[in-house]
């Protein structure tokens, strides 16, 4: 049980470091896009149990590839079939312990075992994509996970003029 404690701890000051270290990156980026490429390389480079960590958009009813990290991804997924479009009709953080139990699972990489989802929301709480992260490791992500991405996520509450820049459409 220490085990397990002393593992939660370091991952809750671990994503606080970042959490802090993204709050000054993003503060000096111009665009919505540069903002999501940092969160995506920074998660992904400093937390181990990240295989693969990017941004789907919501494009002309589309989720569509933004940035990420990781292996080649699928361009557009398909319609209302896996955890992203899962995260996005159900509003909140999906967590899928074994993404192989998971009816319609898109596999954009074999490799992948396990799964988290956070949608993303505007000033107005319309979703306008998500932050996916998988993970070689089955059931890798926990409630620290999800605590701590949906709070770094509310750091891109994007502004009208940057999501239709974006042409993102809810």
């Amino acid at each position: 049980m220490e085990d397990k404690t002393n593992h939660s701890t370091k991952l809750e000051q671990l994503y606080a470091r970042i959490y802090n270290q993204l709050q000054d990156l993003l503060g000096k980026s111009p665009h919505l896009l540069c903002k999501m490429a940092t969160i995506c390389a920074l998660l992904h480079h400093k937390l181990n149990h990240f295989f693969w960590t990017g941004f789907y958009i919501l494009i002309n009813g589309q989720l569509c590839i933004g940035p990420y990290q990781g292996s080649l991804a699928c361009q557009v997924l398909e319609k209302a079939k896996g955890v992203c479009w899962a995260g996005i009709k159900a509003k909140k953080t999906i967590i899928v312990p074994d993404v192989h139990q998971f009816p319609g699972h898109i596999a954009c990489d074999s490799r992948s075992n396990s799964e988290i989802v956070i949608p993303l929301f505007d000033f107005q709480r319309n979703i306008w994509g998500v932050l996916d992260v998988d993970s070689r490791q089955f059931n890798a992500f926990s409630e620290i996970d999800q605590l701590w991405l949906e709070k770094i996520v509310q750091l891109l509450t994007p502004t009208p003029e940057e999501l239709k820049f974006l042409s993102v459409s809810s």
